[in-house]
């Protein structure tokens, strides 16, 4: 039996699509909650066929800190010059991995309060959806 557990939070997505997407690879992942930061759109998608909205806790916030799981850290993903590659990071038992918005990063409000910053090392930066479900496929190779 795994212990512990890995939870999202997305900072203000812009693209329903793309929220569908991260709900759907929460299920697949096993994520115990989805959290969302603002209101820019909606969190039902055509892209989450599992309709994982139904299965997992999903949180719309005005501020992910306010949402933190109790007991799970807070992970900053993003392509920052001081972050440590994913392929080198340990994951903590539990995990709120904290994810940008499509059109921007995380910023100093979000960054401030997360003691981890985590990125995947590429040419360039990937879609929110494609992202989520690298770090969550990483964490469940490495926590077997």
């Amino acid at each position: 039996m795994r212990r512990g557990f890995a939870s999202i939070g997305l900072l203000r997505p812009k693209n329903a699509v793309n929220v569908g997407s991260v709900l759907r690879a929460a299920g697949c992942y096993e994520a115990s909650m989805v959290a969302v930061e603002g209101s820019r759109t909606k969190i039902k998608s055509c892209t989450d066929t599992q309709k994982a909205w139904r299965h997992i806790p999903v949180v719309r916030t005005n501020d992910l800190k306010a949402v933190i799981p109790f007991g799970a850290v807070p992970i900053a993903v993003d392509l920052l010059d001081d972050a440590e590659c994913l392929p080198d990071f340990k994951h903590p038992h539990a995990a709120f991995y904290i994810f940008g918005p499509e059109d921007g990063t995380l910023g100093e409000r979000t960054l401030s309060w997360c003691p981890f910053r985590v990125q995947i090392p590429t040419r360039f930066c990937m879609n929110l959806a494609a992202t989520v479900n690298v770090v969550l496929y990483d964490r469940m190779v490495k926590t077997q």
